[in-house]
């Protein structure tokens, strides 16, 4: 049986990195460790046939993946609603002050109620997180697709496609340069890995008796008594 693979990729590291909450903030470039994890990254990618890269229009996200759709010979898709959480007033601001703020143990305990001031609730952000790739699923039946984003809105996504409560999603960990991935069967999502940073198993799902099955459906069925 065949099917969607989808790869959810967040960017590689860059200075602000768990320190202050970079949110749309332009001209945040990869560091040269981040250049590191690129380059690793593609060559983990080497062997997986990519039909498309789709990525957030942010300069950390597109230096991650222009080395990747390069090795592949791609162009990649830019898609805004990729993009990472527009946190508002908090754009900018260190981590450290931030958690001194009343709001902060709200986005992090009961994040389905939480809107950053100035900026979008994390419904929202998952929500349209989850519209553009749905889109690219359907654009993309039986084929392997990168999407590079950023590590809220990928655990968005995992949360929503393993569905989890939008409460629970800060259970989950996305580090820099990780795969995480999905193959998308008749039957639904499923998780294949995640937050994978080394050398990529083999993602191809295949079950056997659902083949039969689905072999057995499709040949013609004598009338009863006939």
């Amino acid at each position: 049986m065949r099917m969607m693979n989808l790869l959810l990729i967040r960017h590689a590291l860059n200075d602000w990195a768990d320190k202050k909450l970079a949110g749309w903030t332009p001209g945040i470039s990869l560091n040269a460790e981040g250049c590191a994890q690129v380059e690793a990254l593609v060559k983990r990618l080497a062997d997986v046939p990519l039909a498309a890269i789709y990525s957030s229009p942010l300069e950390r996200t597109m230096e991650t993946a222009q080395p990747v759709a390069e090795s592949q010979g791609l162009t990649i898709q830019v898609r805004e609603a990729l993009g990472e959480i527009r946190f508002g007033e908090w754009t900018g601001r260190s981590l450290e002050e931030l958690q001194k703020e009343e709001m902060w143990p709200v986005v992090q305990v009961y994040p389905s109620g939480a809107r950053f001031p100035g900026g979008e609730s994390l419904r929202e952000v998952q929500a349209r997180l989850v519209s553009e790739i749905d889109a690219i699923r359907d654009a993309h039946d039986k084929e392997t697709v990168a999407v590079f984003s950023h590590s809220d809105p990928i655990k968005l996504v995992v949360a929503h496609y393993l569905g989890l409560p939008l409460d629970l999603y800060q259970r989950l960990a996305i580090g820099p340069a990780s795969v995480t991935a999905f193959a998308f069967t008749p039957f639904g999502p499923r998780l294949l890995f995640m937050n994978r940073s080394e050398s990529l198993p083999s993602f191809k799902f295949e079950d056997k008796e659902q083949e039969k099955e689905q072999e057995n459906e499709e040949q013609p069925h004598a009338l009863p008594g006939v």
